[in-house]
């Protein structure tokens, strides 16, 4: 295995400590702490690709692996989220907070699931699809606004604790928004994938 794969692999094992450092109250700035585990692990997502790109090591192992261990822990970090969800209702998004992320976190879901399938039906076309760079945009406002969020949770009691989870909310619907707009640009880009021709065998 190489070492792009072994990053990849990383980044997937990272996850079930992110969810333990999220649940472990007992222990102080315990979502500081994911926030860091989260942004370590989401940078191994950059890294993984340009090393595997940069020295030729691109293989299909990777392939499977990168988008799976990213989609896994985003969504991992969204629906933990919610089930702390009081950080989505402070100040004035008090009552409707929590309901909206709701909405959002499954739309996220819900494009991820559908970009994976036309993702698919393209490589049986043996077509590759890159990411374009709305797709990139909205993972880092996916990324930062899970890392502000979280560290806003570790201080909602000071003021500057419930400014950063402010930031990290209005990053969240701005990603929500790109998350949209990017798939339906990706899926547009590329139409020709769904084509009325018939699969070859």
């Amino acid at each position: 295995m190489n070492l792009p794969n072994k990053i990849t692999l990383t980044r997937i094992f990272m996850i079930p400590v992110f969810v333990l450092f999220f649940y472990l109250d007992v222990m102080p700035c315990n979502f500081l702490v994911a926030a860091v585990v989260f942004l370590l692990a989401a940078f191994t997502d950059a890294l993984d690709g340009h090393i595997a790109r940069s020295r030729g090591l691109v293989t299909n192992l990777g392939k499977f692996l990168d988008p799976i261990a990213d989609k896994v822990l985003v969504s991992t970090a969204f629906v933990l989220l919610l089930t702390r969800g009081g950080v989505f209702e402070v100040e004035f998004f008090a009552g409707w907070g929590l309901i909206v992320a709701g909405i959002c976190v499954a739309v996220i879901l819900a494009r991820e699931l559908i970009v994976s399938g036309f993702r698919m039906i393209a490589a049986g076309q043996n077509v590759v699809l890159a990411a374009d760079k709305l797709g990139k945009l909205k993972t880092v406002f996916q990324d930062l606004s899970i890392a502000l969020v979280l560290a806003g949770m570790s201080f909602l009691d000071s003021r500057a604790g419930v400014v950063i989870a402010i930031v990290g909310i209005f990053c969240f619907y701005v990603c929500t928004v790109l998350t949209i707009v990017s798939g339906a640009n990706y899926i547009l880009k590329n139409k020709q994938v769904l084509s009325d021709k018939e699969a070859q065998a």
